[in-house]
């Protein structure tokens, strides 16, 4: 059965009825620009062909009843004017957070009965909550017919998870998961929300590489990185780090200490490798996008403190069999997670014979790799 239709079923069984609506939303990967967004800088996403699928229908009893495939077909069920964090099913507050927030902009929106699957790796920094809030947003769009469009939906998501999840992430993943174009990366200012959109080259694959090594977003380490580059900001009297560049930096190290620093360092410098990036792929010079990915990693490594040796080792020997015909880096709020390689379709079997055989042995950790293709967006 496809995806649809396993869905389908799933809300006839539970609900007894067909859904009004079906809706999917995509996850992503980052090529470039990592945790720049939270600091209004630039980033360089693409939607992929993984993503969350809603089955909805209205309901007139002021409940939302959801239903999740992914965790045993676990039920929630929440009054709409009565929206609390439920610490029992961490799931569901992402549905009830994206309520909370599209209710106060939209107070006609009313009950539902959802089911919810997908096929985002989650805690692998694909973005799988992102996917799931934009989806939602989307259900809930068509059901009751909103004048919503895609950055309100991203913007809406992004609340919902930065107050009533609680974790101090930025616009990217959710806006990519609603604006992303079909065979496209979108350079994204997350300072005006600017969207440039670029073809992948034809020649290259999008490698997915799962370390398998699980990571929370909803963590200490990622909202303390927001927090030193926040005082960086503020001890340089800017408003973000996107408006410093290194000479500002270097004539403020005095101020900062050496960890704070190397945070602000990373950000400053990750900015412009994005806007470099963004120019390198539109004019096919890889050996640059391969020199601009390592130095990414890199800086990922040394100065942001986010990679972990099995995500060093991933990209290391990716980086062996590439040399210049492609770029291979971690992706993602880091702490585990994935490794993104853009690289030649012909090396696609070499690449994955290579991880598969020598990533276990070194790890112990069995890789998940996937070839993946730029996708559009649920409101694109």
């Amino acid at each position: 059965m496809t995806d649809l239709a396993l869905i389908e079923t799933k809300f006839e069984q539970f609900f007894n009825a067909q859904p009004q609506v079906m809706v999917h939303s995509p996850g992503r990967v980052n090529l470039i620009g990592e945790h720049t967004d939270y600091n209004e800088g630039f980033v360089f996403p693409a939607a992929i062909n993984f993503g969350t699928w809603v089955a909805g229908s209205k309901t007139d009893d002021n409940q939302v009843h959801a239903v999740a495939m992914d965790y045993d077909d676990q039920t929630n069920q929440f009054a709409i004017d009565n929206i609390e964090t439920d610490n029992s099913t961490p799931w569901a507050n992402y549905i009830r957070g994206v309520y909370k927030v599209l209710k106060e902009a939209y107070p006609q929106v009313g009950g539902a009965k959802l089911v919810i699957t997908g096929n985002v790796p989650q805690g692998a920094g694909l973005s799988s909550s992102a996917s799931f809030e934009v989806a939602i947003l989307k259900a809930f769009r068509d059901l009751y017919q909103l004048d919503l469009d895609g950055v309100q939906a991203a913007l809406l998501g992004q609340k919902a998870e930065n107050t009533f999840v609680g974790c101090s992430c930025g616009i990217m993943d959710q806006l990519i998961s609603a604006m992303g174009q079909e065979g496209k990366a979108m350079l994204l200012d997350c300072l005006s929300l600017d969207m440039q959109h670029i073809t992948v080259p034809e020649s290259l694959s999008i490698m997915i590489i799962n370390s398998n090594v699980k990571r929370g977003l909803v963590d200490s380490e990622y909202n303390q990185r927001r927090e030193q580059c926040e005082e960086a900001a503020r001890l340089m009297g800017i408003n973000s780090l996107r408006e410093a560049d290194m000479a500002l930096l270097e004539s403020n190290r005095i101020v900062l200490s050496e960890v704070v620093y190397r945070r602000a360092k990373h950000v400053i410098t990750e900015n412009q490798r994005t806007l470099d990036m963004y120019h390198a792929l539109s004019k096919g010079d890889i050996q640059n996008v391969s020199k601009l990915m390592a130095e990414s990693h890199a800086s990922m490594r040394e100065d942001f403190e986010i990679t972990v040796n099995e995500i060093d080792y991933l990209v290391n020997i990716v980086s062996d069999v590439l040399s210049q015909q492609g770029g291979v880096r971690m992706t993602g709020g880091g702490f585990g997670g994935c490794v993104v390689a853009l690289i030649p379709k012909e090396l696609e079997h070499t690449i994955t014979e290579v991880v598969e055989s020598a990533y276990f042995d070194h790890t112990g950790y069995r890789p998940s790799i996937y070839i993946c293709s730029a996708t559009g967006g649920a409101f694109a």
